[in-house]
């Protein structure tokens, strides 16, 4: 799965050849530096470190100022691991979006936006009550009985309740690649990737 980082710009649409008005995505891809190589012999494994986006040096530890000026960039703000790389890359090298020009389909990752504590019907879709006959009033969005009470006498883990919904990790596949704009570093993928504008992503192969 190899890939690189981006951040969310927006959505906009285009038309394609036939007319048809498609709608995008726009992801600022790369330019992503190589910052470590993880191997079997040192680490226990093989892995490609890339970081993303200039980061002030005021607002860096002294640890990661010395990680990347060991790799010869200046600070990041997102750095990641990925696994899978064909090509032998060193530490300092810089991919850009170039690395996508093959690729027709592309799987995204990202956090999703956090829409905080939720009731049933929002967060599991619940049903809610849609004809109101005997006398029922004021429940009409209560997610019900729980479970019986003689017996177990207990809620079961994994029962769908109200409580915190959003800001998990989701990954989109099979995303369609629109167009590449090298000179700007965009990336355009048919339809809705995970997160808020300005929010940082992960695009796979």
């Amino acid at each position: 799965m190899p890939g690189l980082i981006g951040k969310k710009v927006g959505m906009t649409s285009v038309f394609d050849d036939s007319g048809n008005n498609i709608p995008c995505t726009v992801l600022e891809v790369g330019p992503c530096t190589v910052t470590q190589i993880k191997t079997e012999e040192n680490d226990g494994y093989n892995a490609v470190q890339l970081a993303f986006d200039e980061r002030k040096e005021k607002s860096t530890t002294k640890a990661m100022l010395g990680h990347f000026k060991k790799a010869g960039t200046t600070p990041k703000r997102k750095v990641i691991e990925l696994k899978g790389f064909v090509k032998d890359w060193k530490p300092g090298d810089v991919i850009t979006v170039d690395y996508f020009n093959d690729d027709v389909w592309l799987d995204v990752k990202a956090n999703s936006k956090g829409k905080g504590f939720q009731g049933v019907v929002k967060r599991h879709g619940f049903a809610g009550v849609n004809d109101a006959t005997h006398g029922q009033h004021n429940r009409n969005r209560a997610p019900g009985s729980l479970g019986a009470s003689s017996y177990p006498s207990r809620v079961f883990k994994g029962m769908r309740m109200a409580g915190r919904d959003g800001n998990k990790t989701v990954k989109i596949l099979n995303l369609k690649v629109v167009k590449i704009v090298p000179e700007q570093n965009l990336l355009m993928l048919k339809g809705s990737v995970p997160g808020a504008a300005g929010s940082y992503v992960i695009i796979e192969k």
